[in-house]
């Protein structure tokens, strides 16, 4: 059999990746006429699909321009790079360059579908283009490639070999995921301390150099602990790395006892290691993964309004959030932008009551409190962000899982000079039908800036709402 498959494509895969053409490396790719038309079905609008409908049209039309209807039935070379329209070339970085062939549907198709499958759904064509390049093709493995699991079904029903499209999946397993610490074996120190320099930072904090094996797993922004109290639960966050030598400084502390940020203590290490984050004003960039319950909110707000009420570091605060209802939609609202968006921005509003609980304080001071905070605390759609430069601002993005990699670049390359941005998510509630965990933009970030020296990562294990919203993750 041939090395070289053939790939049928679906619809929703060049809708999903319009570069999806330029990801199949050596091998032919097929696609039906019902294809073009649903393409053409999509083109209309402003969103992400139509967007992604135009974009897969101008490639065609890219790759058959000066080509008569005799080399359009032989395939059309696909190139190593692509040409996006006045982008210049933009070289495809996963996989192998492609180097295969792509193929049109010239002619009715003169096979049918079993008797089982009833009806002439354009998914059904889809089908029968696949059966057709089974025959003509008999060496040669014919995949179709969908993200529509009934049509995946419904293809190993009447034999055709079927896939997923995996090319835009950070990880094949979300336990992979980076997690922003790691904990340290218990003979660090005999391991690695024998040739170890130690110094006090400019801000008080102990440094130390430390060389050995273990740092080549280690990258800049990473916190390091040893949970045993016998010696002092270290904790440390990794300042830079030199080959296999790595700086090391002692984190703050702000449990309960120790430092409070706007009154809010970490009740656990990791959030301990969130605040560290969040404060550091090296740091520009920083996710925030973790359950419900589990303080993303509270720890980024209070963290925001330290530096921006107390310190001035900020000018204000921006939040912002995908939305995407968890029901049925209830229509338009009424109002400004920010009036639109206030019943989205609930968690807000409970996290910014915790943070303004004050028992020494009356009423009115509390009344003042708030309208002093409304003034610095601003909520935006996500809508109206393309073109706009953020400067001095603390930009918090809730929901952040909801988002694709192509709309999370998008939102991360707003940020100006002296502005942090915070993306928090949640990636067991996923809302948006096309997106899986291994998908979201979040995971996607989270990947890529791992180990940049201005950006941090942190998962959030433990739930600290209640012992009835512990017992309910526990049991149900």
């Amino acid at each position: 059999m041939s090395k070289r498959k053939i790939f049928v494509l679906d619809t929703n895969v060049l809708l999903h990746d319009p570069t999806s053409l330029f990801r199949f490396e050596e091998h032919d790719l097929y696609v039906p006429m019902v294809v073009l038309e649903e393409l053409d079905n999509s083109k209309k609008g402003t969103s992400e699909v139509a967007r992604n409908a135009r974009q897969v049209s101008r490639f065609f039309d890219e790759l058959m321009h000066g080509r008569d209807h005799v080399q359009i039935e032989k395939g059309l070379p696909l190139p190593a790079t692509r040409t996006a329209s006045g982008n210049g070339h933009t070289r495809v970085h996963n996989g192998k360059p492609a180097s295969g062939r792509l193929f049109f549907q010239t002619r009715p198709s003169d096979t049918s579908l079993p008797g089982l499958i009833p009806g002439n759904k354009p998914d059904n064509s889809i089908l029968v283009n696949a059966l057709e390049q089974q025959t003509r093709h008999p060496t040669r493995k014919v995949t179709l490639v969908s993200k529509d699991i009934n049509l995946r079904i419904k293809a190993a029903v009447i034999g055709v070999h079927t896939e997923d499209y995996h090319n835009d999946q950070v990880l094949d397993d979300l336990d992979l995921l980076y997690t922003g610490y790691k904990e340290l074996p218990a003979n660090f120190w005999a391991t690695h301390g024998e040739k170890m320099e130690s110094w006090q930072d400019s801000r008080g904090r102990a440094a130390y150099r430390i060389k050995g094996p273990l740092v080549k797993g280690w990258h800049v922004n990473q916190f390091l602990y040893i949970p045993d109290e016998d010696q002092g639960g270290l904790e440390l966050v990794v300042s830079s790395i030199d080959g296999n030598a790595a700086e090391l400084r002692v984190i703050r502390d702000y449990r309960q006892g120790k430092s409070s940020v706007w009154g809010i203590h970490a009740k656990n290490r990791e959030q301990n290691f969130a605040l560290n984050l969040l404060l550091d004003p090296e740091i520009d960039f920083v996710t925030v993964l973790g359950t419900a319950g589990t303080g993303k909110t509270l720890l980024t707000l209070a963290a925001g309004l330290a530096q921006t009420m107390d310190e001035q570091r900020y000018r204000e605060i921006i939040m912002t959030r995908v939305t995407v209802p968890v029901g049925e939609d209830i229509g338009f609202l009424p109002g400004t932008e920010e009036e639109k968006m206030t019943p989205w921005m609930g968690a807000l509003m409970d996290n910014l009551e915790v943070l303004t609980q004050n028992s020494n304080a009356g009423d009115w001071e509390r009344a003042a409190t708030n309208d002093l905070l409304a003034k610095r605390i601003k909520i935006r759609s996500l809508n109206f962000m393309r073109g706009r430069t953020f400067l001095n601002r603390f930009i918090i993005i809730d929901e952040a899982q909801n988002l694709t990699a192509k709309q999370m670049k998008t939102l991360i390359t707003r940020v100006g000079p002296g502005s942090k941005m915070i993306c928090l998510g949640n990636l067991g509630q996923i809302d948006t039908p096309y997106l899986t965990e291994t998908t979201s933009g979040l995971t996607y970030v989270v990947d890529r800036f791992q180990g940049w020296p201005h950006g941090g990562h942190v998962t959030l294990a433990r739930g600290e709402r209640s012992r009835l919203a512990a017992y309910a993750s526990d049991i149900l």
